[in-house]
């Protein structure tokens, strides 16, 4: 305590300095732990998206191979109906599955009677739909009323209403409830076309999909593929995604063990945007934290360092009234400790002012690559501002030992006459 109550008084000496490193550290933490909230928010708002908006659930269970060679022969990857039944029958009663959603792809030609594009969609029931994007927005999210024209509807009644993609309504220019017809090739190679009915328009929330996908009934697109009963895919919602990687790993047991060649991969493996820009943002963090933790650590070595000059003779003093070398160092190390742990602990108040004033101001952007606002908004990513918190004062508390030492291990006589 004696060591605390001297250091507290070697800081309050040179109050000007104290202040100045104070501030450098706090302000350099605040900077650090509202960036770390901030792709704390993302990271959480990207992952909702590719489970909910971009509807890959938790898990994608499909026939071993599917993702490659059913390119080319997707017939002999599809998993029948009876395969369906048989999964689900098996999955359905796990613990954390809430659902367990049949889907199937397909492209081709959409067209409103004098031009044609193409289009890629999606064929899932309209119940699983609704299920998984029930959760797609976060309280905060829902109030700021920025992703309404996000949503996607099918009509249960009505197999022929497809949801088109806001880009793609615009560049045939259809009117809900308008009429287009579709052209696909079936399994077997054949043409097969519909009469379809535009039942809402949605944006997909990335500019290079949104002139081109659509949502369809599961039963319309088994009847443009003539594949009755068949999906190539089944979509597992959870209750939990942190249970994601170990249902992953039950089910696949469970399933390789009734007999079924299968393979189930997570959101995250599906989800490359999320992958991309996690691995940029963390690149962006390092580097600002190497920057800021430099900073840091310059201006406390600095200010302890003209410290230590400056009460040279002072620490002949206590050297010669029979304080030993590990004293002095353990006196300027404690208050180089005190001054960056209360920096840090001003920077987590600054952290939590700003963070509070930017979640109140409803600010919107727009990212890159992406069709309509976002909400700007800083989490507390505890997790980051505890090992910054810890890194912050250790690197801190060390910067003050070498100058310490140095300073120690003058001579007695040498720190007396020191001017």
């Amino acid at each position: 305590m004696n060591i605390l109550k001297l250091a507290l008084r070697g800081l309050m000496r040179n109050r000007r300095r104290s202040l100045v490193t104070l501030l450098a550290i706090a302000l350099g933490f605040s900077a650090i732990a509202l960036f770390a909230g901030y792709t704390h928010n993302v990271y959480d708002g990207m992952a909702r998206g590719a489970i909910h908006s971009e509807m890959l659930g938790h898990l994608t269970l499909s026939k071993r191979g599917m993702r490659k060679e059913g390119k080319l022969d997707p017939q002999r990857y599809l998993l029948t109906a009876n395969e369906v039944a048989a999964i689900t029958g098996l999955l359905k009663d796990e613990p954390h599955v809430e659902m367990i959603a049949p889907r199937l792809a397909l492209s081709g030609l959409v067209s409103n009677g004098r031009a044609s594009t193409i289009f890629i969609a999606e064929g899932i029931e309209p119940t699983a739909m609704e299920r998984l994007q029930r959760d797609v927005l976060n309280e905060r999210e829902k109030q700021s009323g920025l992703y309404d024209n996000l949503m996607k509807h099918l009509d249960p009644a009505h197999s022929e209403v497809v949801e088109l993609s806001e880009g793609l309504v615009e560049m045939l220019h259809l009117s809900i409830g308008g009429q287009a017809a579709v052209l696909v090739n079936t399994l077997s190679g054949q043409a097969n076309a519909l009469d379809i009915s535009v039942g809402h328009s949605f944006n997909t929330g990335n500019a290079g999909s949104n002139d081109k996908f659509a949502f369809v009934s599961l039963a319309l697109a088994q009847s443009l593929l003539d594949a009755e009963g068949r999906a190539d895919r089944l979509t597992i919602l959870l209750d939990d995604m942190l249970q994601t990687g170990a249902m992953r790993a039950r089910l696949s047991e469970k399933l390789r063990a009734a007999g079924f060649d299968i393979e189930i991969m997570t959101w995250q493996e599906l989800s490359d945007f999320y992958n991309q820009v996690h691995g940029m943002f963390d690149m962006i963090f390092g580097f600002i934290f190497s920057i800021v933790l430099t900073v840091v650590v310059m201006s406390v070595a600095n200010s302890m360092g003209m410290t230590v000059v400056e009460r040279t003779r002072e620490i002949g003093t206590l050297r010669a009234i029979g304080l030993k070398r590990k004293g002095v160092v353990r006196l300027f190390t404690a208050e180089s400790m005190l001054l960056t742990l209360i920096g840090c602990t001003v920077g987590l108040l600054i952290t939590l002012g700003v963070r509070w004033g930017i979640n109140l101001a409803n600010i919107s952007y727009t990212p890159p690559n992406s069709a309509s606002p976002v909400p700007l908004l800083v989490d507390m990513d505890y997790w980051r501002i505890l090992f910054t918190f810890a890194l912050m004062g250790a690197v801190g508390t060390l910067a003050a030992y070498l100058p310490a030492r140095r300073a120690a291990n003058q001579a007695i006589i040498d720190a007396l006459g020191h001017v």
